[in-house]
């Protein structure tokens, strides 16, 4: 165990030595990458020992647990030389996990996120006085009849919406006021030079890229608004040269990606105790990282200097296996406030992941939500499928000619579905409204509606048995009762 231990701190140390050659993969977390000299040859060695840490790491890890254990006991024996250890009784033989699936469970561990409530009255001493500084400093540099806004909010007026634009400024840069003035005035400088103000209103072209690559849908469940972004769409070439193919089509786009994300910071509140931040959600799926390096780099270099504080989560949903990895190793690099924003979801999970932010209701129907463009957005009931669990889901009272139109969903499903209607009368045959049948794991929400002839209730059916795995779901429904007398 010593061996081991030894061994896993001195390959973290090496690790780190080759840390500021390996930034090529920081692109994975949409960190802006380190120069490096020799990439190939330090990111492999960087791989190969941040793996063997990782893995002597988890295998330590029950070692410890063991002596701590062991070493409470024998104390407890010691005390109590006539009292027996306890040995607890043996517990059924869970599921065994994967290497890989540690990992992502390990990568996914955070502190649980605080959003900031930007009420002065929250702040200390310190963080007080570096407000009324910046203040002054953005009064001395503008001039008594100087104008300075952002994003509709007068910065120079004394009230609380520009106290919450500042904060985001100081926050970013640790409450350092000479860097946050010199942060604040150079967004300042760019907002005027880009236009931003007016940037929401332009129509730029891109239609077939709305609702798909990067667009605001819904909110989460603290009111927060939810922008998704997918890039896997550029996988395809056509694609790709059409809206990246020269630097004239690149800044059209970045300019579109800045409008997309100015629409959503239009619905934020800029108040204390308000909605102050978006929430981004990052579909790693298909993604070509390598050809959207240059257009990534500078999205994220715009996002860091012009909208600091406005994000308060981001999640990645249908991550690769070795993401996680990544993720482990920049993890001791990452800020605690940092980390505590990211959540790490691998394909197969995004529902489940999604559902634990925002409503099924208000979640794509692509990503196992019940959201459908134009959709009428009434609330859905959320349950859960045990591994190894039948759930009927009985809707009653449903009257001769009417109509029921309902939508169920199950967070990557792989299970079996079915739809019978039974009648109120006894003599009556039960109808089969959908006959069994087993779906795929990225099969989208269920749709469908059945006219009855007489009163019955109708019966839906989700059966987990041959599967172990827990899995989250939701159903909503209309009843229209029949206009004919």
């Amino acid at each position: 165990i010593f061996f081991c231990l030894l061994l896993n701190n001195l390959l973290f140390g090496f690790a780190l030595f080759n840390w500021c050659v390996a930034g090529n993969i920081a692109v994975h977390l949409s960190l802006s990458p380190l120069p490096c000299e020799q990439p190939a040859f330090s990111l492999f060695l960087f791989v190969i020992l941040q793996l063997i840490h990782i893995y002597l790491r988890i295998l330590t890890n029950p070692f410890a647990a063991f002596l701590h254990r062991f070493h409470l006991g024998l104390s407890h024996s010691m005390e109590n030389p006539h009292s027996p250890i306890s040995i607890p009784e043996a517990s059924p033989k869970p599921y065994k996990k994967s290497f890989v699936t540690t990992l992502m469970e390990a990568a996914s561990l955070r502190s649980p996120f605080k959003e900031d409530t930007y009420f002065t009255s929250h702040l200390k001493a310190s963080e007080k006085k570096a407000l009324q500084e910046l203040k002054d400093k953005l009064m001395a540099s503008s001039g008594p009849d100087g104008e300075c806004t952002m994003w509709g909010i007068p910065l120079l007026a004394e009230d609380e919406k520009a106290d919450v634009v500042l904060l985001k400024f100081l926050r970013a840069r640790d409450f350092r006021v000479l860097d946050s003035f010199r942060m604040l005035e150079k967004c300042l400088a760019w907002r005027k030079e880009f236009k931003a103000d007016s940037v929401g209103e332009e129509d730029l072209g891109f239609k077939e890229l709305e609702g798909v690559v990067a667009y605001m849908h819904g909110y989460d469940r603290e009111g927060h608004p939810v922008c998704y972004n997918a890039y896997g769409v550029f996988k395809d070439k056509d694609m790709y040269e059409r809206i990246f193919g020269d630097e004239e089509k690149l800044n059209k786009f970045l300019r579109w990606r800045i409008q997309v994300l100015e629409r959503g910071i239009s619905l934020l509140h800029f108040k204390p105790g308000g909605i102050n931040s978006i929430i981004q959600v990052t579909d790693l799926k298909d993604m070509p990282k390598r050809e959207l390096r240059v257009a990534s780099n500078q999205i994220l270099s715009l996002f860091q200097d012009n909208y600091p504080e406005m994000v308060a989560r981001k999640i990645f949903i249908n991550v690769p296996w070795y993401f996680s990895v990544l993720y482990s190793m920049f993890g001791p690099f990452l800020t605690q406030r940092t980390k505590s924003k990211f959540v790490i979801s691998r394909e197969g999970h995004a529902a489940e992941t999604l559902y634990k932010f925002i409503r099924p209701e208000d979640v794509p129907v692509q990503y196992g939500g019940l959201s459908r463009p134009n959709d009428l957005q009434k609330p859905a009931s959320e349950f859960t499928v045990k591994g190894g669990e039948k759930v009927n889901i009985q809707i009653e009272g449903i009257e001769a000619g009417a109509t029921i139109t309902w939508d169920l969903v199950v967070g990557g499903w792989d299970l079996e579905y079915s739809a019978e209607f039974v009648p109120n009368k006894e003599d009556s045959y039960t109808i089969a409204v959908e006959k069994p049948r087993k779906l795929s794991p990225t099969e989208e929400a269920i749709r469908n509606s059945y006219t009855s002839k007489e009163s019955g209730k109708l019966v839906l059916s989700v059966d987990n048995t041959s599967s172990r795995r827990k899995k989250v779901a939701a159903y909503r429904y209309i009843v229209r009762k029949s206009t004919l007398e």
